[in-house]
């Protein structure tokens, strides 16, 4: 499934650089029927920034890298030491 959602979203990615209205709507109703039916089998990392359409970072981590920056949900940079 991971494959299936890398494509979708380098197509998603490269229709919002296009700006076409109908792939960008396409590709995210697809990756949210890919992550309502798949999650079971998902890392729990890419299925939140799915969820949270962090496609960015989802394309990033399915990359392979590491050094994904953290958002304002949380992570090290993300948590606040007081309030």
């Amino acid at each position: 499934m991971e494959t299936q959602i890398k494509a979708s979203l380098n197509s998603l990615l490269a229709a919002i650089k296009a700006a076409d209205g109908q792939t960008i709507a396409d590709e995210m109703a697809k990756l949210d029927g890919m992550l309502e039916h798949g999650r079971a089998g998902l890392h729990p990392q890419l299925a939140h920034f799915l969820e949270n359409r962090s496609y960015a970072k989802a394309l990033m981590f399915l990359g392979g890298e590491s050094d994904i920056p953290v958002g304002v949900c949380g992570g090290r940079a993300g948590k606040t030491g007081g309030a």
